[in-house]
């Protein structure tokens, strides 16, 4: 039972995160994009690719969190919170952001954790966890 409430508290705590980010986005959606925009400007990928990226980032984010919080289609979240992560650590690696990509890091090994250790997720809306 304890590997079962573990892996509840990280799924939850993952998908707050998540959920709170997306949510914080959000609400200033335009500020944010154009924020991306910014600090994407010295970076060789297209200015076109990021502002709309930067419009539908959060939304993934609130997403991916709610199914983890809430526990449904768990698997799917989780390999979702995970490519996320690839993503944002291809992104951070073209404006040489090594901060973000350390934190990034962390997250994709805690995406890791979550998917290797699926069998652990009983406490969950889920029917089946494999």
């Amino acid at each position: 039972m304890n590997k079962q409430t573990a892996y509840f508290f990280l799924r939850i705590s993952m998908g707050v995160n998540l959920l709170g980010h997306g949510l914080v986005r959000i609400l200033k959606l335009q500020d944010f994009a154009s924020g991306m925009m910014k600090g994407f400007e010295k970076s060789w990928l297209p200015q076109a690719m990021v502002y709309p990226f930067g419009m539908i980032l959060p939304f993934f984010e609130l997403i991916i969190g709610l199914l983890l919080i809430i526990g449904f289609k768990t698997r799917i979240a989780n390999i979702a919170g995970a490519f996320l992560m690839i993503v944002l650590l291809f992104g951070s690696s073209t404006i040489e952001n090594w901060e973000a990509m350390g934190v990034q890091m962390i997250y994709a090994g805690l995406f890791y954790i979550l998917i290797s250790r699926i069998e652990d997720n009983s406490l969950t809306l889920d029917k089946e966890n494999k």
